[in-house]
């Protein structure tokens, strides 16, 4: 809350923005505790029914947690705490129970009431971890510190020699893949840190290798959809005029069925590709320092999750690069239409051209006909006046008449053709 003496405008958003860098803090841890860790993935509109399950624990408590949180710290008992955290595809329960002995995860999860809540959530366990964290006063740690039956022990010292960690990366019997922490020197705030990058490096590489099985399945669909490519690219070649309309027809499917693709793993791959970051950040902020004999966390999950996440990218990258080479082939088939589209248009505008000249020829002869028709007839009248005019006494020759007519009257029918049709090209737009 700040104090009511700052007077200043303040933005509604800053307590928020401001106080995501404190939110989901480690849980500080002292002395010898054992870990059960639970992810359990869901679906998009499952997540109020973990916050219902995170309340339904702190009520069983006794205690309260505000209604819309994303992350909440309870304490169930006398040495045993529970720490919800609420995630985009995925919650996450972690149950600290504090004492030494052998404490099994199933002994944890009882102790806190776990089983009356489990069987009432939706979704999924992906995850299960098991981390007992003990105080060592020792320098170096044991040889035989972390007992398993598996060939393989992976190990470092963490904080920079401060304490060690170890695993094997199997799912025992109980479901639970178990980590050892001895505790040399490390605080408890810095106790807690290491615990908590643990669980996330274990919870994020699960979660970024969900898009390698997407990534192998798609791979076939996509070799076939490339070859496909190809073909319609080379019929493309040598395609003639009515080829392309089938040609257009084909990589229009083509282009639906890649984007039916692209848009059913793309998530998949970003959301890999966001949790594979994570992965890598956390575990160099182990700061783990080569135990002798032992591979570190850090080198044993490169070997097979940097290919697995390669695979990832180069899978996501065919499929773009396939959907831009359709859209270049679609652009060149289009370009081809087109181009024959205008050498058809040129073609039928010569046509035009060439029966609007033969129109205009012919309209000049027709023209050319009109004034002597009508020069014909305007002669026959003269001579029809001349004849009465010489009827009446006057004494004029029609034939005379009707030949000095000739050339006034074709001189005034073709003026009168030529002003008319000056009129309708003005009328009409023309010259």
């Amino acid at each position: 809350m700040i104090s009511p003496s700052f007077a200043l405008p303040e933005d509604g958003q800053r307590p928020v923005l401001n106080d995501e860098v404190h939110a989901r803090p480690p849980v500080r841890l002292a002395g010898a505790q054992h870990v059960a860790y639970l992810a359990v993935r869901h679906g998009p509109g499952e997540r109020e029914a973990h916050r219902q399950a995170l309340g339904r624990l702190a009520q069983s408590a006794g205690a309260a947690v505000a209604p819309g949180v994303d992350h909440a710290v309870v304490t169930l008992g006398e040495g045993l705490r529970f720490k919800w955290e609420g995630h985009a595809e995925f919650a996450s329960y972690t149950f600290f129970a504090e004492g030494g002995g052998d404490l099994s995860p199933a002994a944890v999860l009882e102790r806190a009431g776990w089983p009356g809540v489990a069987f009432t959530l939706p979704g999924e366990v992906l995850v299960a971890i098991s981390i007992d964290l003990r105080p060592f006063a020792g320098d170096t740690p044991p040889p035989a510190a972390f007992e398993t039956q598996s060939d393989t022990v992976i190990g470092g010292a963490v904080s920079d020699g401060r304490g060690w960690a170890y695993t094997d990366f199997r799912i025992r019997e109980d479901g639970f893949t178990r980590f050892l922490v001895l505790n040399r020197e490390m605080g408890l705030g810095q106790a807690g840190r290491i615990v908590q990058r643990l669980l996330e490096v274990e919870t994020y590489r699960m979660m970024a290798l969900l898009a390698f099985p997407v990534a192998r399945k798609a791979a076939p669909e996509v070799s076939a959809m490339e070859a496909e490519l190809e073909a319609i690219v080379e019929r493309i070649a040598g395609a003639t005029p009515e080829d392309e309309a089938r040609l257009l027809d084909d990589l229009t499917r083509l282009a639906a069925r890649i984007e039916h693709l692209q848009g059913a793993t793309r998530f998949r791959f970003e959301a890999a590709e966001a949790y594979e970051a994570i992965v890598n950040r956390r575990l160099a902020e182990l700061r783990e320092v080569r135990i002798p004999g032992l591979s570190t966390l850090g080198e044993f999950l490169h070997r097979r999750f940097d290919p697995a996440m390669a695979t990832c990218r180069s899978g996501a990258r065919r499929i773009a690069s396939l959907a831009a080479r359709v859209t270049r082939a679609s652009a060149l088939l289009r370009t081809r239409v087109d181009i024959a589209r205008e050498q058809q248009n040129q073609k039928l505008l010569e046509a035009m051209n060439r029966r609007g000249r033969l129109q205009l020829r012919l309209q000049q002869a027709v023209e050319g006909l009109s004034v002597v028709v009508i020069t014909y007839y305007g002669v026959s009248l003269v001579g029809v006046l001349a004849k009465a005019a010489k009827a009446g006494g006057l004494g004029w020759n029609p034939d005379i008449v009707m030949g000095v007519a000739v050339p006034v009257v074709a001189a005034a029918v073709f003026g009168g053709v030529h002003r008319l049709r000056k009129a309708l090209e003005v009328k009409e737009g023309g010259p």
